[in-house]
């Protein structure tokens, strides 16, 4: 009988989009049952120095809506063997825009132990949160008074 591949993949899920999407998907098509870890708003704070516009309960609540998605997670904190710890996940999946850097080689090095794959899914070039964001502020700084 084969093993059940458990997969994990987090982020922040903030204005959620298609690349969002693209990176669940992906990894879902991997993996037989797709845990995903959703940021609480004190690490975004701590890491990117911003607050999310969603709150993490609906945050949440829209990565549990997605059918690819088998269950959700508070992550909070970026300690990747300490969640391997509690989710026993055998890959673990993320943008390729992260690849090769400290960061994460230091969690291949953490993980490939334990017998977790990183895959690295292609990155969804054009779009971000950041950038929804931007577009949003623009469009209130034309129209002040609406």
């Amino acid at each position: 009988m084969a093993t059940q591949v458990i997969g994990y993949t987090t982020g922040v899920y903030d204005m959620f989009h298609v690349g969002h999407l693209n990176i669940i998907r992906r990894a879902k098509e991997q993996c037989d049952y797709l845990i995903v870890g959703v940021s609480t708003d004190e690490l975004v704070r701590k890491e990117k120095d911003k607050t999310p516009v969603i709150p993490l309960t609906e945050r949440m609540e829209i990565v549990s809506a997605i059918r690819y998605v088998d269950e959700v997670v508070v992550q909070p904190d970026k300690d990747k063997l300490s969640a391997w710890k509690r989710l026993h996940f055998s890959k673990m999946f993320v943008g390729s825009d992260w690849e090769n850097t400290p960061q994460w080689k230091i969690y291949e090095k953490q993980l490939a132990p334990k017998g977790v794959e990183i895959v690295y899914l292609p990155h969804t070039d054009g779009i971000s949160s950041t950038k929804l964001t931007g577009v949003i502020k623009s469009i209130l700084d034309e129209h002040p008074n609406k």
